[in-house]
Parts: C-alpha cells; sequence; structure tokens
C-alpha cells in the first residue's frame, strides 16, 4: 500500500491541450482571414495586425507586471481574441480604436476575471459592444471592398433594410431585391471584415468539428432557431419581415455561431445547454434585428447568452461517471 498513489481527476488525460485546441481555431479562421485581406486590402492587414500584437502584448504585460504569473501567450488564446476582434470592425477603423478595443476585450473581459478559462463573457464581443456604444461613427463607417465596382458603399444590407422600412414607402421585397444570395454567401458587399465571405467561415466551421474542437449543436441551434423565427415573422408579414436566408447569410451571424459563440469558457458543457443557449441566442438576435435599434443583435445576443451559461450549467449538467 506505501506505493498508492492517491491524485485528484482526471485520471484519464486526452492528448489534447489548450494550446492545440486554439491552434486549431487559428486555423480555422485563417480562411476568412484570407478573404478578408484579399477583399479589403492592406488597411484590412493593419487592422488585423495591431489587434492581435495589441492582444498578445496586452496579456503578456498583464500577466507579467501585474499578475506576477507565468505567460499564457503560448496558448493562443491572445491571438483568437485579436483575430476575431479585428473580424468584428470595418477595415476602416483607426489603429487607436482597434487599440482600445483590445484594451478592453483582454484587460478588461479576460485578465480582470483572472485570465483564459474563467471570464464570463466572450472578450472580443465585449471590446466590439465597447467600441460599438462609445466610438459609433467608426464602427457604423462601412466601405465597400476594394476593386468591387457593384459593391454596396454605406449602410451594410441589414442596415439598409432597417433605414428604408424606418423612411416608409418600400417593402422588404423592394429592398432586398438589390442583394442576390451569391453575393451575400460570397461577398462583394459592405459590412464588417468578417461579414466578407460567409462560405469560408462555414469551411472553418467544418474543419473544427472534423477535428473534434467544437460540437455543432450550438451553431446548428442558432441557425435553425433564427430560419425559424424568420420564417414566422415572414409569412406573417411579409413587406415587414426579412426571410430565413437573408438573415441566415447577412452581418454577424455566421462569424458569432461558428466562432464565438461556441467559445469553451462562456458556453454550456452540456448538450441540452448548449441547444437552449443556441436557441436564446438566435431568437434575441432576430428580435434586435426586427424590432431594435440597432440592425444587427448577434454580439448583444452571445453576451447575454453568456450570463445564463452558469444557470445553464447547473439546470443542464453532464452525467457523472458511474451514476445512471
Amino acid at each position: 500500500m506505501s506505493n498508492l498513489i492517491i491524485s485528484p481527476s482526471p485520471h484519464i488525460h486526452s492528448k489534447d491541450s489548450t494550446k492545440s485546441l486554439m491552434r486549431d481555431v487559428v486555423i480555422a479562421l485563417i480562411p476568412a482571414v484570407i478573404c478578408s485581406v484579399v477583399f479589403y486590402g492592406w488597411q484590412e492587414l493593419l487592422v488585423l495586425g495591431v489587434s492581435v500584437a495589441s492582444c498578445v502584448l496586452l496579456e503578456w504585460a498583464i500577466t507579467k507586471f501585474l499578475m506576477k504569473a507565468p505567460c499564457t501567450v503560448g496558448d493562443f488564446s491572445a491571438v483568437i481574441t485579436g483575430i476575431l476582434l479585428a473580424l468584428n470592425l470595418p477595415y476602416t477603423t483607426p489603429w487607436w480604436v482597434v487599440f482600445i478595443g483590445a484594451v478592453v476585450a483582454i484587460g478588461v473581459a479576460k485578465m480582470t476575471f483572472g485570465g483564459i478559462g474563467q471570464n464570463i463573457w466572450n472578450p472580443a464581443l465585449v471590446g466590439r459592444v465597447f467600441l460599438l456604444v462609445s466610438f459609433p461613427t467608426y464602427m457604423t463607417t462601412w466601405g465597400a471592398p476594394a476593386g468591387v465596382v457593384d459593391a454596396v458603399s454605406g449602410p451594410t444590407p441589414l442596415g439598409a433594410i432597417q433605414e428604408g422600412l424606418l423612411k416608409g414607402g418600400a417593402s422588404v421585397q423592394d429592398l432586398t431585391a438589390a442583394y442576390d444570395y451569391k453575393s451575400l454567401l460570397f461577398a462583394n458587399l459592405g459590412g464588417s471584415a468578417g461579414e466578407v465571405c460567409a462560405l469560408a467561415l462555414l469551411a472553418g466551421f467544418v474543419y473544427l468539428c472534423c477535428r473534434k474542437v467544437i460540437k455543432p449543436w450550438i451553431t446548428l441551434s442558432i441557425f435553425a432557431t433564427v430560419a425559424l423565427t424568420a420564417l414566422v415573422f415572414n409569412l406573417a408579414n411579409p413587406a415587414r419581415f426579412t426571410g430565413p436566408l437573408f438573415n441566415l447569410l447577412t452581418g454577424g451571424l455566421v462569424l458569432g455561431a461558428c466562432f464565438m459563440a461556441t467559445d469553451y469558457v462562456t458556453s454550456p458543457m452540456s448538450l441540452w445547454g448548449g441547444v437552449i443557449f443556441g436557441v436564446g441566442i438566435g431568437f434575441l438576435t432576430m428580435m434586435i434585428r426586427y424590432f431594435g435599434a440597432y440592425p444587427e443583435g448577434v454580439s448583444f445576443a452571445i453576451l447575454i447568452m453568456n450570463s445564463v451559461v452558469p444557470l445553464l450549467n447547473r439546470w443542464f449538467h453532464q452525467k457523472k461517471f458511474g451514476r445512471k
């Protein structure tokens, strides 16, 4: 008995690590990053560079000088936050605004709670929403992709629909006639860098599912809820409410559903908790889009549901090993 070693769980270890999982997420984001740079040019490259560098340097400085803890930038989580923050911004965003967003994302939303694994809300979305409220002019100045003659310059598709309905005299059918689904899928529309190519984001999502980095039920429940809600409202009043496919392919829905709602730390651990989490995000997104002051509601919906995750984990928990 003297050789018996007692240690806390888990006793079965996986070959996966935080670093390997985060590295896969970075790889999954590469197609979207490439498309954003191709469509928006060197200005988007500058936004990406400032965002990633700021997030990494801020996390290093906070862990070294404030927390006096081991450096955590090697786990790639700060890189992911930087990429996601950049993809949520217009490519015309000034570098100093990007830096402020990184300070809020890393310094406030992540490291204040103790770093990776302890934050309540998705850091990139906290940074994005802070900038949207603080610098609305910069955050709602959309430019057309470089070299695309027939692209939308000015409001995003969701913004254009909202403006048109507020002015009156036009139905949703008239306003959406300017957008074909090929352009909504890929890609000649104004908006944040992460909205430029839904196909690239979906390719990254499929990669993560194949690598078993994420479970698909959160993303699929978001898509299903958005489609069903849009279908019901569109059938009730097609002149006032946009349809399912338009809502699925516009705004930051694909980016949010595939890469931010599925964040390990801020999403539920159980299957049914994840499904309810996704249903809540999808429904809140559509309520904000249809009735809110902002044309887009994905960021707000995810942050609201992030706050509900502790309750979902309490109500819907995984079956304990050895229990019936």
